[in-house]
């Protein structure tokens, strides 16, 4: 009986130049490739109050339907995606066969194998926070200097 070969996965963590972990292509990946499924525990809208975030390391994604993946809590490698005002990555919802809406993270353009896969963030924040708070240390030369969306800052 053949052997079968599994691909080995296109993106590995480890240390990034631009905060502390980040996700990183281990071969050459086109643009619109499927880099990962961003995975955790998901709370509905009506759960957030009861959930015990960790205010000073957070791996949560909200999603259209008001509810929240938690990447800390059972979670993969796309949760150590890091941030930059000009990304080479999006992250897309779709829904399965199931009908759950889920979180495709794709690249935008060509990405060369060993560099680091970002996305733009794009935090919305209360009127009464400050965008300075959430400080960007991207180093893109359009950095906006903050992670908070454009046009809210």
């Amino acid at each position: 009986m053949p052997k079968t070969t599994r691909a080995s996965p296109p993106i590995q963590v480890r240390d990034s130049e631009i905060h502390g972990r980040g996700v990183f292509a281990t071969r050459d990946l086109p643009a619109g490739a499927t880099v990962g499924h961003y995975a955790g525990r998901r709370y509905l809208e009506d759960e957030l109050g009861e959930a015990d975030w960790d205010s000073a390391l957070t791996y949560l994604f909200g999603l259209s339907d008001g509810s929240v993946i938690d990447g800390s809590d059972g979670g993969n490698a796309t949760r150590h995606l890091n941030h930059a005002c000009e990304p080479n990555c999006e992250a897309t919802e779709y829904h399965d066969r199931a009908g759950r809406l889920k979180l495709r993270i794709t690249t935008l353009r060509a990405i060369a194998a060993g560099d680091e896969l970002l996305l733009d963030y794009a935090l919305v924040i209360d009127d009464s926070d400050d965008p300075s708070d959430y400080a960007c240390s991207c180093g893109t030369p359009r950095c906006r200097g903050t992670l908070v969306a454009s046009g809210i800052a």
